[in-house]
């Protein structure tokens, strides 16, 4: 009778366990992908620098439009990350090619915009002013390090994880990573739109768009470089 006992509480203490176990894989899931989304967007990059300039020209709404078209291309690379790491898709090196190409071509044409009209016109521009939604869309959509980033993080999670890792698992993590998305948008968005960032840009602003422009344009050359580098190492 007393090994009956004891039995029955061993397996009850290793269910708990399991329980927290699980619990604690679950909490995992859902928090370090929400902490990993709010560190991708908040690190300074030339998406941080058009939205600080659309936030000090235009307000905080254009700039979320700019955002909200970034956010769709963000999400797309997670999804095909989550697809990559189920065995569901795999990408190879000529698509990040042509995206790195894509994308620098695109960064170069938006330095050099906002560098003629400085010029032209004296009146300094934001980037992506003219259509911000559309701009953060094909921004998003051809931001090289959206797939390798959302691949690495994933996939890291799954191994913590110490589980096999399905579909389930993987909306969790879309979940979370969309919710860390959005918390760094808002961050973002919050600081650039204060009142002495305003001041500072509308006192330097065609020096921060020309220098804006320099690095868009230094940023698009590296990129195509790259992009051409893959190619050249086949």
């Amino acid at each position: 009778m007393l090994t009956i006992a004891i039995d029955i509480c061993t397996i009850g203490g290793t269910n708990v366990v399991a329980a927290r176990q699980g619990a604690q894989a679950m909490s995992m899931l859902v928090i370090a992908p929400i902490v990993a989304g709010v560190v991708y967007v908040v690190t300074p990059g030339p998406a941080t620098l058009a939205v600080v300039g659309l936030t000090a020209e235009r307000g905080r709404a254009i700039a979320a439009r700019f955002y909200l078209g970034h956010l769709v291309g963000d999400v797309a690379w997670a999804i095909l990350a989550l697809a990559a790491i189920v065995g569901a898709s795999k990408l190879g090196p000529d698509l990040f090619a042509c995206l790195g190409l894509a994308c620098g071509l695109y960064l170069a044409w938006l330095g050099l915009k906002a560098l003629l009209a400085h010029g032209s016109s004296g009146a300094a521009v934001a980037v992506g002013a003219a259509a911000p939604l559309r701009t953060g869309l094909v921004f998003g959509l051809t931001n090289p390090k959206a797939y390798p980033f959302s691949l690495a993080m994933f996939t890291a999670l799954a191994v913590d994880a110490a589980r096999d890792f399905g579909l389930a698992d993987g909306a969790v993590l879309l979940f979370g990573v969309v919710i860390g998305f959005v918390i760094g948008d808002v961050i973002t968005l919050a600081w650039a739109g204060l009142p002495p960032v305003r001041a500072g840009y509308a006192r330097f602003r065609p020096f921060i768009v020309r220098l804006m422009g320099v690095l868009f344009v230094a940023f698009g050359v590296k990129t195509v470089w790259d992009a051409c580098a893959i190619w050249r190492a086949r």
